[in-house]
């Protein structure tokens, strides 16, 4: 399958709209986002990549309805973020799983809560352990785990309570080379078979290539859209697919664009 660019195509699942965030900061107010504009098509997987201190944080925690903009406004299906809803899940870097349950308790748990009958929750937890490969570990508590254990149970709980939009603050970042690039697989083949609409943050332009159908280049201080870069390679994305030549022009392009920014200037729009 090849990439096409959605957002094109359909109406915008995820609409970020002239979205400006500020904090106060010793006495001063700092501005983390400044005027964000960005249309995520159904579907589609976007990473955001950029220096320290772009933003990329705030603007998912916006999306998550974690933070309130202070100008501008976040929409999911033409509604505006007003909080959180079972239709975002969010996956953080730290797992955030609960250490007294077990791995099957931690997917069951978004179900409990929403009132899921026990057989039905069951189910479904049984299902997403599967897909995340962790059969063997359903009873194991997360102290056993390994970090790349621990984060497919937590991508494996998003998944359960099945929302359509799952927002992702560097869910690799802690882990080791190795179990990263077996983590970035297999999450594209979940994400092949279970669609959603995917924002994936991350620091590593290679990860940012890998996975997306785009990668959303954003500038610092303040944190604004420098440049939005179309990723033309075949899924799935295999080892062959980041050896190639087309991969290592994505990546110095997006690398280019993230660590020789040019003062004040955007490069692009982020309504592609």
């Amino acid at each position: 399958m090849t990439t096409t660019n959605p957002a094109t195509a359909t109406a915008a699942k995820i609409s970020v709209r002239e979205v400006t965030k500020t904090f106060p900061l010793k006495g001063e107010e700092f501005t983390a986002l400044d005027r964000v504009s960005i249309d995520i098509a159904d579907n589609e997987f976007v990473t955001v990549v950029g220096p320290s201190g772009c933003g990329k944080s705030t603007l998912m925690n916006v999306l998550a309805g974690l933070e309130t903009p202070t100008s501008g406004e976040a929409l999911v299906d033409g509604r505006a973020v007003s909080g959180p809803g079972p239709e975002r899940g969010v996956i953080f870097q730290q797992y955030a799983l609960f250490p007294w349950l077990s791995v099957r308790k931690n997917v069951e748990f978004g179900l409990k809560v929403n009132g899921v009958p026990k057989a039905q929750r069951r189910e479904r937890a049984e299902h997403f352990i599967e897909m995340v490969g962790l059969q063997q570990f359903a009873d194991a508590l997360p102290k056993m785990l390994s970090g790349g254990m621990k984060q497919r149970c937590a991508i494996a709980r998003a998944y359960a309570v099945n929302p359509s939009i799952l927002l992702m603050d560097e869910p690799f970042g802690a882990l080791d080379a190795l179990t990263r690039v077996k983590l970035q697989e297999q999450l594209l083949e979940t994400w092949s078979r279970e669609k959603r609409t995917v924002m994936f943050i991350t620091h590593d332009v290679d990860e940012a290539v890998f996975l997306a159908n785009r990668v959303v280049v954003m500038a610092a201080r303040p944190g604004r859209i420098y440049d939005v870069i179309d990723v033309d390679l075949p899924y799935p994305r295999t080892e062959d697919v980041r050896l190639s030549p087309e991969f290592g022009e994505l990546r110095n392009r997006v690398w280019h664009a993230v660590y020789h920014q040019e003062p004040g200037v955007a490069a692009g729009t982020a309504s592609h």
